[in-house]
């Protein structure tokens, strides 16, 4: 735009004879421009209501803690005794996380300066759905105090692709640990859902969320310098970048892997085919097969060898049977009984289930096949009429949950306040 159109411009809109000349780039205002003054925006944050007025955080005030010494780690006894507070069953599984963990860390605090280098011992762990391998790993970085990232392997897609890439893993533990480097590098990494990135069958397309991820996650596995983005879950010129040595974090990969009973049943019933020696086909289908799973069956279901050789430690844990969920249901410091026990305390009303009832609820949790999961939404169901009801009469004192009820066959013993029953 020429001088001669911006003067024209200036003079039609203040009238004045303004003069461009008068423009003053210093301070990016017009010296003697008539009604035009600049406006300090900070000035206007008292003069807005209070619903638009934005409130600073308070800086955190940031505890110190004692460095990771080797005295202080609990013994595998003791950490799996305490697991055995929160998780009903799984005892080889929790033997194998609390002697692994154990050593990991071990060798973390110990960091030994002759000839012998001790190799970390990333885990596999293998479960039907509901079966507790977050809530393990979860309930176990609670007891060791260390930083924690549980992630998905579903989201992650090779670098370059829409979805997150494979340094998003460490990102996630890098914000557990404060985005204390130093810490962060002693942390646990727990992938879930690893079986999701399983290698596709009978495709010719690239499989960008299948092997490509496991080959991203064989440096990040082994242990390598990777250079992660800080609040973000990809790399790009806006995002700043710190580096991570992973050779001390400890990463468990966890995944239900759906129909790898079929292939371990393939394999067992090979040598079975026509003779007097030859196995039944339905042999074993009534047995926990998992428990014969090998590397050569997750081959077959789509695991690369690389992928597979970082994770040495590789366990199953057990379905849950009837009597496990019963145990599931009462036993835990978090059970869910006690859950609505204190729910209905809170109301001064006391909440009991007998034996028979929660057999009940047991079998019908067996029979939606989704594990522990199953409980709370048979629980939720029945007690909806309860807790709609309750709070209505104050004079209720006690109720005991019935197999009846359950089976929706009657309806659950109520006791008033004052009499004998309710008092006992």
């Amino acid at each position: 735009i020429c001088r001669d159109c911006m003067q024209k411009t200036f003079d039609s809109m203040s009238g004045s004879g303004f003069n461009l000349g008068d423009f003053n780039p210093a301070n990016m205002g017009f010296g003697n421009m008539p009604n035009i003054s600049m406006i300090n925006l900070s000035d206007l944050q008292g003069m807005l209501p209070k619903s638009q007025q934005i409130k600073k955080k308070k800086p955190k005030e940031k505890k110190e803690k004692p460095a990771l010494d080797i005295h202080a780690i609990p013994a595998p006894h003791k950490i799996k005794a305490s697991l055995d507070e929160y998780i009903v069953g799984q005892d080889y599984a929790k033997k194998v996380m609390s002697v692994a963990v154990y050593n990991h860390y071990k060798r973390v605090a110990s960091d030994t300066n002759d000839d012998i280098e001790i190799e970390k011992s990333n885990m596999l762990m293998v479960g039907p759905t509901g079966s507790g391998k977050t809530y393990m790993v979860r309930t176990l970085a609670k007891l060791l105090d260390v930083p924690l990232a549980i992630t998905d392997a579903t989201s992650l897609t090779e670098a370059g692709y829409i979805g997150d890439d494979v340094e998003s893993v460490l990102s996630k533990l890098l914000a557990a640990a404060d985005n204390d480097v130093e810490k962060a590098e002693t942390g646990i990494v727990f992938i879930d859902e690893i079986d999701k990135i399983a290698k596709k069958q009978n495709t010719n397309s690239r499989d960008v969320s299948g092997e490509a991820v496991q080959q991203g996650l064989l440096k990040l596995l082994e242990g390598s310098e990777v250079e992660v983005p800080v609040g973000s879950n990809s790399k790009n010129a806006m995002v700043p970048l710190t580096t991570i040595n992973t050779r001390n974090i400890l990463f468990i990969c966890g995944g239900a892997f759906p129909n790898l009973t079929e292939i371990i049943k393939e394999r067992l019933n090979k040598q079975s085919a026509i003779g007097f020696q030859a196995d039944l086909k339905d042999k074993y289908d009534d047995k926990d097969v998992l428990k014969e799973v090998t590397v050569d069956d997750l081959k077959n279901f789509g695991m690369i060898p690389e992928f597979l050789g970082r994770l040495p430690i590789m366990f199953t844990l057990d379905g849950l049977s009837s009597e496990m969920l019963q145990k599931v249901l009462k036993e835990p410091r978090n059970a869910i009984l006690k859950q609505y026990q204190k729910l209905l305390e809170l109301d001064e009303v006391k909440l009991e289930f007998d034996d028979e009832a929660i057999a009940a609820i047991a079998d019908e949790a067996v029979k939606k096949k989704t594990g522990a999961r199953a409980l709370r939404a048979i629980i939720e169901k029945f007690m909806l009429d309860i807790m709609y009801e309750i709070p209505k009469d104050d004079n209720i004192g006690k109720v005991i949950i019935t197999r009846d009820y359950i089976e929706n066959n009657g309806s659950p013993r109520i006791i008033m306040r004052g009499t004998e029953e309710s008092k006992a």
